[in-house]
């Protein structure tokens, strides 16, 4: 089959390498965003798709248009290419219908989630905001809509307690990356059948704005977890008059203990010593209330207990929330506050 590949993060990467590594497949062009700043240096890099064609296939043209639909140029090499389909992953631009139309079998997408639910920019990290238990990859044919084309294939991926953002996208980047050849041999043998979405399903998962960061104690421990994963790393609070990144958390109390295993084992027994218990404590959120030995302190949220295990101060680096307390000296009965306040 002959292939032209769309896509620019780290997440198409797996499904890229995959298509050039089988024999069944030609991938004929890789098309991507332009050459970005990126890094403290803002430096001029290429996209993680194109970075790694370069090595893996240094003779595949590689076309990076800013605005595809207006690109004339581009335009008439697509359609000359005459292939067999598109293959898109997190592009990062909107395909007019005339490149929907022309590859024979149609553009093939992967998406992030599980459709009808979490369409849009931001599946991953919406899922995890919202504590949901599962995700995955559905693979479609795309239409002129977002994320709204007829399903091919669909395959489930279980989250746990502690995943974050970033580890979830790598497990669905690798399971895209099987799931696109089977699609593309199934489609090409008419072994699989479009299934239109149920629109009264759909749900949506926007771009991710900068209060969406801020993290609000009065919120529930599990929300606020959520939170803290869903958009990790950049979830943010206020201490002592300075920003504060809180970059992992953990959620204590019975109903977590068993989900807790490895460096986190003997977090229970830190707590109960400490006297703490889902009840022990009428602190306002945000106080913090304890210091877990090896852990953390221990805040006081809107409803439930929250381990601040990872943070990074202004101007400093990553911190293992031990770290945080014996660098900064923290002392139980300080607070946490919405980083809103910081001018």
């Amino acid at each position: 089959m002959k292939i032209v590949f769309f896509g620019t993060p780290e997440f198409a990467v797996p499904s890229l390498k995959r298509l050039l590594s089988q024999p069944d497949f030609e991938v004929l062009a890789v098309v991507t965003q332009p050459d970005k700043k990126r890094g403290r240096g803002s430096k001029v890099t290429p996209s993680p798709v194109k970075a790694m064609a370069q090595v893996a296939a240094p003779n595949c043209p590689i076309w990076q248009p800013a605005r595809i639909k207006k690109d004339a140029e581009t335009l008439t090499a697509l359609a000359a290419l005459n292939a067999d389909a598109f293959v898109v992953i997190a592009y990062g631009q909107i395909l007019s219908q005339e490149i929907l139309d022309m590859p024979r079998l149609g553009c093939i997408n992967a998406h992030g989630s599980i459709l009808p639910e979490y369409r849009g920019a931001a599946p991953i990290q919406w899922c995890l905001h919202n504590g949901e238990y599962e995700t995955g990859v559905t693979t479609m044919l795309m239409d002129a809509g977002m994320d709204t084309g007829p399903m091919l294939m669909t395959e489930a991926l279980p989250i746990a307690l502690l995943d974050n953002a970033w580890q979830v996208a790598e497990k669905l980047a690798d399971l895209s990356a099987e799931m696109i050849p089977i699609t593309l041999q199934k489609l090409q043998q008419q072994m699989i059948r479009p299934t239109p979405q149920d629109d009264d399903r759909a749900t949506y998962a926007p771009l991710i704005g900068k209060a969406d960061y801020e993290l609000d104690w009065t919120k529930s421990a599990k929300a606020l977890h959520d939170q803290v994963r869903g958009f990790y790393p950049n979830c943010t609070t206020q201490f002592r008059n300075s920003l504060l990144k809180v970059s992992a958390t953990v959620p204590l109390g019975s109903p977590y203990w068993e989900k807790l295993s490895g460096e986190l084992a003997a977090v229970r027994s830190r707590y109960e010593a400490a006297n703490l218990s889902l009840n022990s404590s009428d602190a306002p959120p945000g106080t913090l209330i304890a210091m877990l030995k090896n852990y953390g302190p221990v805040v006081q949220t809107g409803s439930g207990h929250l381990l601040l295990y990872e943070v990074k101060p202004a101007g400093k680096k990553a911190l293992s929330g031990w770290e945080f307390v014996n660098g900064s000296r923290v002392e139980v009965g300080e607070s946490v506050s919405a980083s809103a306040l910081i001018a």
